[in-house]
């Protein structure tokens, strides 16, 4: 510790005093056990931020059931005490209620792009500790206020509409918001394997969402959003209580486990290595990034190497005496390399897995003899194999370094996958599971490796020079334009289904991962080209 602390949240501070008079005789890594809870409290935070998204898809089966359409007498499976639970809730009891359906979920999704963008500009510029508990708690608020609409009787579409759109702008506290103080405690060591481990969370709460849903949607739907909303209060609270978002609040130097030094060069030839480090270098438009690695470096290290001649960007945050701590603009953002081509990718990555997580549970009741309840749960294992996919794409990004190359094999695989899904998915549960598992993992992977260690990479890139708060802001630009994509693809998927079938909807989704893939081109002949480069220089 590097003396005095500075806004330190009470739960800390409580806790602290507690462990004060039990541990005083104990040699403890105060570090390592911070990032350690760090991880964790920003892991059950964007586990319930997912927790409450997840209801809608599995409400629609009953929200959509019109019991006159019933083949058999509705009062066999429906008595007259939760006849309104189960059917006829106006105004989705009509033929057009997929479309009704999916105006929802734009309402959503649409709110969430748009107020992403401003977002992670707000998050550059406050505290991230009131910044994600604030929003957790107007999220669960939200999430609250649409189950209340079974007991106060509430028809209206445009409530609905509102309510959802209100979630949407809160919802987008999240990811800049945990993105950026795992940011803050982890250097680039291991970046893309503690990030898939990490995303897990999002495939987290789409289960736990399913799961709670799924629970109370045949008894009393209101319960399917008002429990998760209660969630994630409640944990918005336990953030508030504990959360550090930069090491620099409690003393510590930033864990600069990557340092960049700028050359201009008219040569692509590497120059000799700096002693004492473990270096290569990146030829970019006649410029050379050296990485440096170490394992820590501490603020006067990193002053002491820095020169007018040779600036260091010593990880994404300087100390906060340094002048420079500037947080970076729109603008300077996106002219950042690689950020607008992975934005744009994401934009069909999310269409696609956005897709499956509000219509999957519909289709698999639409497609096969399984009830509502059923269909929920087994949804969940597209997020089971999303989960492992995060963590092989990260892992295999760290070992090859080809972030790029790493998300479009994903994206070519998952064309086929689709495709077989589509195709012999429902002939049994088995073939429904196993499919299910490979099409998560497939479309989830690059979606979970480009909105994490790949947004952190380019949010640290060496061209911001002494511009160094840019983490948030790359962030949600990238998870901004991802989200435009992700609010289209519900839409289109309710439209399309109601006019050219299922068949048709896969067809689209197919098509959203060949031309996420098709983006990626540059940046993929990019990563083989620095990959040929490395090996002529190890074989020197």
């Amino acid at each position: 510790m590097n003396g005095p602390t500075r806004d330190l949240p009470w739960g800390l501070q409580c806790a602290r005093c507690m462990c004060n008079g039990c541990c005083e005789h104990r040699r403890i890594n105060w570090t390592a056990w911070h990032q350690g809870s760090i991880l964790a409290l920003t892991y059950l935070a964007y586990t319930c931020y997912h927790l409450t998204r997840k209801p809608i898809s599995v409400v629609k089966n009953v929200l959509s059931l019109n019991c006159s359409n019933l083949p058999v007498p509705a009062d066999i499976f429906v008595n007259a005490s939760n006849r309104d639970t189960w059917c006829d809730w106006a105004p989705f009891d009509t033929e057009d209620a997929p479309a009704l359906l999916g105006m929802l979920d734009s309402a959503f999704l649409f709110a969430y792009a748009v107020a992403m963008f401003f977002s992670g500009f707000i998050a550059e510029r406050v505290n991230l500790r009131y910044f994600l508990s604030i929003g957790m708690l107007a999220s669960g608020i939200s999430c609250y206020l649409f189950g209340i609409a079974k007991p106060y009787n509430i028809h209206n579409l445009w409530y609905f509409i509102f309510v959802q759109a209100l979630g949407g702008i809160f919802q987008t506290s999240g990811w800049p918001g945990v993105v950026t103080v795992v940011g803050n405690w982890f250097g680039k060591g291991k970046r893309g394997l503690i990030f898939g481990v990490w995303n897990s969370h999002t495939s987290l709460g789409n289960i736990l969402g399913s799961l709670i849903a799924a629970a109370y949607v045949e008894s009393d739907w209101s319960l399917s959003f008002i429990v998760p909303g209660v969630v994630m209060g409640l944990m918005g609270f336990v953030i508030f209580l504990f959360l550090i978002p930069n090491p620099i609040e409690l003393g510590y130097s930033s864990p600069a486990s990557l340092g960049y030094r700028k050359i201009v060069t008219n040569s692509s030839d590497d120059d000799s290595f700096d002693g004492g480090y473990e270096s290569h270098s990146v030829n970019e438009d006649r410029v050379i990034y050296r990485c440096v690695y170490r394992e820590q470096l501490t603020t006067d290290n990193v002053a002491n190497e820095r020169s007018e001649t040779s600036p260091m960007l010593s990880g994404h945050r300087r100390d906060h005496n340094t002048s420079h701590n500037s947080a970076i603009d729109f603008i300077g953002a996106i002219k950042i390399p690689g950020v607008i081509e992975y934005s744009l990718s994401l934009f069909f990555a999310k269409l696609v897995s956005y897709t499956f997580l509000y219509w999957l549970p519909l289709y698999i009741a639409a497609t096969t003899t399984y009830n509502a309840t059923l269909s929920a749960d087994l949804s969940t294992l597209f997020d089971v194999g999303g989960i492992i996919g995060a963590i092989a794409a990260g892992i295999i990004s760290d070992y090859s370094g080809m972030s790029a190359l790493t998300c479009a094999a994903m994206f070519g695989l998952a064309f086929p996958a689709l495709f077989m899904y589509d195709s012999i998915g429902n002939t049994s549960l088995g073939v429904n599971i196993v499919l299910l598992l490979v099409g998560g993992l497939l479309v989830n992977g690059p979606y979970a490796l480009i909105t994490t260690a790949v947004s952190a990479e380019l949010g640290t890139h060496p061209s911001l020079g002494e511009n160094s708060k840019a983490l948030a802001t790359v962030t949600a630009i990238i998870d901004g334009t991802g989200s435009i994509g992700a609010a289209i693809g519900p839409l289109l998927a309710g439209l399309v289904s109601q006019w050219g079938g299922w068949h048709n909807v896969f067809y689209m989704l197919m098509c959203a991962d060949l031309f996420a893939l098709l983006l990626l081109s540059r940046l993929v002949y990019r990563d083989i080209r620095l990959y040929v480069q490395r090996r002529r220089i190890i074989q020197m």
